[in-house]
């Protein structure tokens, strides 16, 4: 069974007597642990759509599913216990408390999940283990970033939503991060979206959904991705 399936979805806003379509009639699914990425340029819907299966808003019309439950008719009390239960957040600014340390930013997360994973496991993971008690203004961008990827994965979520997480590092840096990202896919059975314009990262997907104007264009399986190695950044 697909863990997440969009059927049918359309988010509107309305303005005046204006309504706009952010998404309109959406339908597809995902299967587990793989490496997902939306694209399109911007304006297209990409947000709207990691916010929804992010439970961070509600479609207008349609369903969504994640493992099997229908999350677009929960209360914003249950959406919260979904969001702390089953999705991590990585953003393109890292969001990071800055007057907290490293060990303290990602030890935040067992406070509203059950199932956290000890906090200096994923800060080794993420291969920051030597940076336990700096503050975040000690650390570089890029390692800013794999710290948020190590607290969102502190959840223990099954899903991973990532918006533009490369946006904000150069190009060395971000091939790390991605390759970081990668491994949670295939190694830990993570499934990641990343929400992005940049046509370099959906080479490395499994998956590739295009989206313009609130529609999908197209969904693509790749069977053989590149590795980061191997996409000309």
């Amino acid at each position: 069974m697909p863990i997440v399936e969009f059927d049918n979805v359309t988010k509107s806003y309305k303005s005046g007597e204006h309504e706009l379509k952010a998404l309109n009639g959406i339908s597809f699914s995902l299967d587990e642990g793989k490496f997902v990425v939306i694209l399109g340029p911007s304006g297209a819907g990409k947000s709207t759509l990691l916010n929804l299966l992010g439970g961070l808003d509600s479609p207008t019309e349609g369903t969504i599913k994640v493992n099997g439950r229908d999350i677009s008719t929960l209360t914003d009390n249950e959406l919260a216990d979904y969001r702390a239960a089953a999705v991590g957040f990585v953003f393109q600014f890292y969001n990071l408390i800055p007057t907290l340390t490293v060990y303290e930013n990602v030890k935040l997360v067992s406070e509203i999940s059950k199932n956290a994973i000890d906090a200096k496991q994923m800060i080794a993971e993420v291969g920051l283990i030597d940076h336990l008690h700096n503050f975040p203004a000690e650390l570089s961008g890029g390692e800013q970033q794999r710290i948020s990827i190590a607290r969102a994965l502190a959840k223990n979520p099954k899903i991973l939503l990532c918006d533009e997480p490369t946006g904000a590092l150069d190009s060395e840096t971000g091939v790390m991060v991605l390759k970081l990202l990668l491994s949670m896919a295939k190694n830990h059975g993570k499934t990641i979206v990343i929400v992005t314009h940049n046509q370099s990262i959906a080479k490395m997907a499994d998956v590739v959904i295009r989206v313009k104007n609130g529609k999908i264009r197209s969904v693509e399986e790749q069977s053989e991705p590149m590795s980061a190695d191997e996409v000309e950044w």
